[in-house]
């Protein structure tokens, strides 16, 4: 059975995370992505810590199922070889600050003459129009801008970040998406479009009902830490070996969980009768909730209250999620050989669709150049010019990248 993107060649010229997240989930999903990789050191990430085997961990979390290829973006050479390439290819993918593509000659305007069936997504940290169009983007200056930050956290506490580059991620997600979509309308139409989006609007899309909160109602939610922003209990409490999550979301699950926890005289009493009472009074209810479930550890409280209805569950550190036997039945972190570090364990791509079934690491992170003279191969460069622009180090190669 073939992958649903099989048949998608994408030249993917973005660096660091959003665009490389991006063109991760397409190689997932089954396109041939090249990794364009700039001379001499590649991309960004392989200098990024901490490192496993002299690898950066950074470039290997989200760079699986791409070959690399090694160019020096500097020379005219080099650039007039990308301008090639991207006449020849289904996506083109970038993550450049505002301009750069165009500066380069590889912007969607100069590129969809001579390839009008061209998908060009670009990632920016703010956008290419309005008053910051110009900024550079980072992950965490996007998530305090995005107001996701002011919402993160405890409520006497500063602003948090949220522990993965949230905005990037969620930027590669969003762009991902409009690939693919564009890729699906382009059976129709017979011709490609630019997608664009950026850090900054990839979160603000993300601020779900506190974003709506504020358009709808003029509220300003603030940080409630660990609770659910609206609904009580709904978020951690503490067990005899440490916390729990419980989600008790209806007055239904909130006679439940009275009875689950034998503090029956909580359900009717006029101060958490109804979820609004609750959420007024919450902490003396946080009080009374924990010192019962204080008294057993989280996983035994787990399972009960999953048998009576009540979503709840352990919060693990990673060496535990890792361990889990749930995450371990379903494959959630695979292995693949790497011609450094051996079996290298990564992380699943979570879509399961019977045309990709459990199996979603097909290919190691590349090494630095690694499939150079075999893409150009592939793109229909002779072995002779191959050769000249490994000689005039246009072009670095794969024993380069095994070095």
């Amino acid at each position: 059975m073939t992958l649903p993107l099989e048949n998608v060649r994408v030249l993917d010229l973005s660096r660091a995370l959003s665009g490389p997240f991006c063109t991760m989930i397409l190689g997932d999903l089954g396109a041939e992505v090249i990794k364009v990789e700039p001379l001499p050191d590649g991309e960004m990430m392989r200098a990024w810590g901490p490192f496993h085997e002299g690898i950066g961990v950074f470039y290997l979390s989200i760079n699986r199922n791409k070959r690399s290829l090694a160019i020096d973006f500097r020379s005219e050479q080099g650039v007039h070889l990308l301008r090639t390439l991207a006449t020849r290819v289904d996506v083109l993918v970038d993550n450049f600050k505002p301009g750069t593509m165009r500066a380069m000659g590889l912007d969607y305007a100069s590129l969809r003459e001579a390839n009008p069936r061209l998908v060009h997504a670009s990632i920016t940290g703010f956008g290419d129009e309005g008053p910051y169009g110009t900024w550079p983007g980072f992950d965490q200056i996007a998530q305090g801008m995005s107001g996701l930050m002011s919402i993160s956290g405890f409520a006497d506490g500063e602003p948090t970040r949220v522990g993965v580059p949230i905005g990037d991620l969620v930027a590669g997600m969003w762009t991902a998406t409009g690939i693919t979509a564009a890729i699906a309308q382009r059976h129709v139409t017979g011709e490609g479009q630019k997608v664009d989006t950026s850090l900054l609007a990839s979160l603000v899309g993300m601020l779900c009902v506190q974003g709506q909160r504020y358009l709808s109602l003029g509220e300003v939610p603030g940080r409630a830490g660990n609770d659910h922003p609206v609904i009580f209990p709904y978020g951690t409490f503490t067990a005899s070996d440490g916390l729990l999550n419980l989600a008790a979301a209806t007055e239904g699950m909130w006679a439940t969980l009275c009875r689950v926890l034998d503090l029956e005289a909580l359900r009717d009493h006029p101060d958490f009768a109804d979820n609004s009472a609750r959420s007024s009074n919450r902490e003396r209810l946080r009080e009374k909730l924990n010192a019962r479930l204080r008294t057993r550890p989280a996983l035994e409280w787990t399972r009960e209250l999953i048998d009576a209805g009540i979503p709840a569950g352990p919060i693990y550190t990673l060496d535990q999620v890792f361990n889990d036997p749930h995450v371990l039945h379903n494959g959630f972190a695979e292995s693949i050989e790497h011609p450094v570090i051996g079996q290298l364990r990564q992380l699943s791509n979570p879509l399961r669709m019977g045309s990709i079934g459990k199996r979603t690491v097909r290919s190691h992170p590349p090494m630095l150049g690694e499939h150079s003279e075999a893409v150009l191969g592939d793109f229909g460069l002779a072995a002779d010019e191959i050769a000249r622009l490994l000689a005039d180090g246009v072009v670095a190669g794969s024993a380069r990248g095994r070095s």
